[in-house]
């Protein structure tokens, strides 16, 4: 009998541990996710009160413990919890991240719970659950630098879940709103239930914001110099001016509601903390359209 009180007593902490709110200051708790639980690299303001939450993708290096750290910025500017998912090559290789896991090795659209852009409300519900609070007392926003950029402007366009903001920073290619440009590129070559007009419609609408530095006009080692990214503009710069334009020029055309904003931020090039720390962040976050 005693045994098993000491059982229980282990149990019952245990539970009690794995539910606690995220810790003051840098942390890291495992978010699950099916069988592909996710590490999260979490950052609390120590005077945190009741601030938004703001999950952070990092780029194409996987270091999202280097992510959480640049955006420690924003969480004390902003009093807001950050956490910064790990998606590791391993797992999550570019197919899985930067496109999502859309469509599968076979090149068949997999369903929507297999996507990678299904992790995102996961992570939310997770740490809402830690912290004890509802979607209205927690909103999040969304924050992708790179190839994080990519994920977020794909996941934009094919499930933006309940984010009040997402916001692409200097996205190394871009998902224009055509059917004439091959996926990830554009929507060609999806099934027409990812394809078609009210797809393209609910992209144009969702709370997107392409967040772009303007020195950012200089090739670095991950840089897309496909012929499929060259045909976007010759730099990340350039691809998100065209991007923005092209579905501006669309929504107008066919009367759609658009609520994309863009916001560029001066002499800054690819450089994520950077980019946090500028001024401009605040109204990439927040701005109004």
């Amino acid at each position: 009998m005693k045994h098993l009180t000491i059982f229980f007593l282990l149990l019952f902490s245990t539970i009690l541990l794995s539910a606690a709110p995220l810790p003051k200051g840098p942390g890291s708790v495992e978010c699950p996710n099916g069988t592909e639980p996710i590490t999260l690299f979490t950052y609390k303001p120590p005077t945190y009160k009741s601030g938004p939450l703001l999950v952070v993708c990092h780029g194409v290096g996987r270091n999202a413990e280097d992510y959480r750290n640049f955006a420690i910025t924003l969480a004390e500017r902003f009093g807001a919890i950050v956490v910064a998912p790990l998606f590791d090559t391993q797992r999550f290789p570019s197919a899985r991240y930067q496109r999502g896991g859309l469509v599968g090795a076979d090149g068949k659209a997999q369903p929507p719970e297999a996507w990678t852009y299904a992790a995102i409300p996961r992570i939310v519900a997770h740490v809402r659950a830690l912290e004890g609070k509802s979607g209205d007392a927690l909103p999040y926003y969304l924050v992708g630098h790179s190839a994080g950029g990519q994920f977020l402007v794909r996941l934009a366009a094919f499930m933006p879940g309940e984010a009040v903001r997402i916001i692409a920073a200097n996205p190394g290619s871009h998902l224009f709103p055509t059917r004439d440009q091959a996926f990830g590129y554009g929507f060609g070559g999806l099934p027409d239930e990812l394809s078609g007009d009210d797809v393209i419609r609910r992209y144009l609408a969702a709370p997107l914001t392409f967040y772009l530095g303007t020195d950012d006009i200089y090739p670095r080692p991950s840089f897309d110099d496909s012929a499929a990214g060259m045909k976007q503009g010759a730099n990340r710069l350039e691809r998100g001016r065209n991007c923005f334009e092209a579905a501006l020029k669309l929504a107008a055309e066919r009367g759609w509601a658009f609520n994309w904003r863009k916001v560029e931020t001066p002499d800054i090039g690819h450089d994520a903390a950077f980019m946090f720390a500028a001024k401009e962040a605040g109204d990439a976050l927040f701005g109004k359209n």
